[in-house]
């Protein structure tokens, strides 16, 4: 090993709860980037986020019980929230960091990172089956991030009186409400930088309007009226010589998408230049043809690679179709408070008078959450066509039926059908949403979200009972964090989620047909018992007397 690395490895630094989510621009030399790729790759992997990356040291989990590192004695069913690095990714990560360290010491950080920035944003074309030439990619920290990043670029293509409309407002991102008005949405920025919640960004601010998706109605459906909703909310800011940023859902929450085909042509022909769409597709769940579509329309996308394929949290992307980038390559009236969202190699390359503007601030952990996205996507898209779709109906069928069947949960109904051709595996459902429910009705909010955090606890010795039962008992097991549904004449209740993620389709997939159906029952026979032990939390010593007591301690 030459003697430079072995110098440096010495002198690398552990990385400290500040640090460790971000970057600071003073830190940012040359000799500090590449001695910070000696840090523990724990470390790498969560830094450059926000606060919700912290890992309590403690217990050695961030604030959605996943770990820096691979925990297969976990069983993950939360995909629409968050998961753990699996054994893979993390391999992949290492080996990326080490690819890396080469090239730096070749050529420098700043051009190896700049590379290799630009053959990822190649790479993810290339397993999205995107045409190269016709759309670029922009990188971000988290799909959060990714928002604001829309929100500048919108800005920069309509002028600054806009107004941004969110449709499916109570099932997206809890940071959306404020990235939709240009605020912070949390208290550091992935470079580091402290800023006070839901302030103004200097230069980006402006106003929104949500459109939510559910009905509150007397049961849990989706409201009828959401392409009315859409309309009105645009007409209204045209009426006042305001453009619009439409941020539509692809897949929400609880899995619903807003709003229809019929309304999007509608709102094409009455606005065709007054309103530009973004579509959160964050979740990952839709077919790559639906999502070539929307860019052949002129949508922007805002995707992840820590949702559905189960990548480290987080890692995000904006999509934008090449014919808009010709207009937005000038690097002119960039709002200073954005320069703390985004560093020089998250723009393509070709974007270069914008790229001028922004530090070279390369995010170490960032590029490596990155890289074990990449890494899940590509696993993904090696398995058949046919058994993707297999396995998803099958899950669907599968799960749908252990939700029916238990006495506690109620499944909750679908928002608009993904029946298209071009939604491929996606015509199946991945997100599961149910609620939970005693004798005297719906549980509260925040008993439901008692239940999810004793769901990822071993509680063999707080439920008792049979052999069986403690077994049950002893499984940690994550899942979709509970969803806030409000309900005419009711109390506040929530929807928890089973999900299926790529990582359970890739980790199942065997060209031996007999294997990849046993292996499909494994995972049944797992979900059997997350609902089981739902089930347990709530019969023993009056249900959440016994949670709230295992919880504490």
């Amino acid at each position: 090993m030459p003697r430079e690395i072995l110098r440096m490895m010495s002198a690398a630094p552990r990385l400290q709860t500040a640090e460790a989510r971000g970057f600071r621009p003073s830190d940012s030399g040359p000799a500090r980037g590449l001695r910070d790729l000696f840090a523990p790759l724990n470390d790498l992997l969560t830094c450059g986020g926000d606060p919700r990356l912290t890992v309590d040291p403690d217990r050695g989990l961030n604030e959605y019980g996943c770990r820096p590192m691979p925990s297969p004695q976990i069983w993950s069913f939360a995909s629409s929230t968050a998961s753990s690095i699996s054994e893979r990714a993390y391999n992949r990560a290492g080996l990326a960091r080490e690819e890396m360290m080469r090239s730096a010491i070749a050529i420098g950080l700043e051009a190896a990172f700049d590379a290799r920035t630009e053959e990822m944003r190649e790479e993810l074309k290339a397993h999205l089956q995107l045409s190269a030439a016709d759309v670029e990619v922009v990188f971000s920290p988290s799909g959060t991030d990714s928002q604001l990043h829309a929100l500048f670029l919108a800005r920069s293509l309509l002028g600054p009186a806009l107004t941004t409309v969110v449709v499916g407002s109570d099932q997206t991102g809890s940071g959306t409400a404020c990235t939709a008005r240009g605020h912070h949405f949390s208290s550091l920025t992935a470079c580091g930088r402290p800023v006070r919640k839901d302030a103004p960004i200097d230069g980006l601010s402006g106003d929104s309007v949500e459109v939510p998706l559910f009905g509150r109605a007397r049961d849990v459906r989706a409201r009828a009226d959401d392409d009315a909703a859409v309309l009105d909310a645009i007409d209204a800011a045209a009426a006042n010589g305001v453009s619009v940023l439409l941020q539509i859902m692809n897949s929400s929450k609880l899995g619903w998408r807003s709003p229809s085909e019929a309304c999007l042509d509608e709102i094409a022909n009455r606005w065709p230049d007054q309103v530009l769409i973004v579509v959160d597709a964050c979740q990952m769940r839709l077919g790559r043809g639906r999502m070539r579509t929307y860019l052949d329309r002129g949508y922007m996308v805002l995707i992840t690679g820590s949702k559905y394929f189960g990548g480290p949290a987080f890692s995000g992307a904006l999509l934008v179709p090449t014919a808009l980038s010709r207009s937005l390559d000038r690097g002119e009236g960039i709002a200073p408070g954005f320069l703390d969202y985004a560093s020089r190699s998250d723009w393509p390359k070709r974007w270069a008078a914008l790229r001028s503007r922004f530090e070279s601030r390369p995010n170490l952990g960032q590029w490596l959450r990155w890289e074990a996205a990449l890494e899940e996507i590509r696993t993904y898209y090696r398995v058949p066509d046919a058994f993707r779709a297999l396995a998803l109906r099958q899950l669907q069928a599968g799960i749908e039926g252990l939700i029916m069947l238990s006495p506690s949960l109620r499944l909750v109904g679908p928002g608009t059908k993904a029946d298209g051709i071009e939604d491929e595996e996606f015509a199946h459902p991945t997100i599961f949403p149910f609620t939970l429910h005693s004798l005297r009705g719906p549980l509260s909010t925040d008993h439901c979200r008692v239940v999810y955090r004793a769901l990822a606890q071993d509680l063999r010795e707080v439920v008792g009972g049979s052999e069986a039962d403690r077994a049950i008992a002893a499984q940690r097991c994550l899942i979709g964090q509970p969803v806030r549904l409000e309900m005419r004449d009711a109390e506040p209740t929530a929807a928890l989620r089973l999900c299926v993620g790529a990582r359970l389709i890739t980790e199942t997939w065997s060209p031996d047909a007999r294997a990849a159906q046993q292996n499909l029952q494994r995972e049944l026979d797992r979900i059997a018992s997350v609902v089981a032990k739902i089930e347990l939390l709530l019969e023993h010593a009056g249900g959440m007397e016994l949670v709230e007591l295992a919880y504490a301690n």
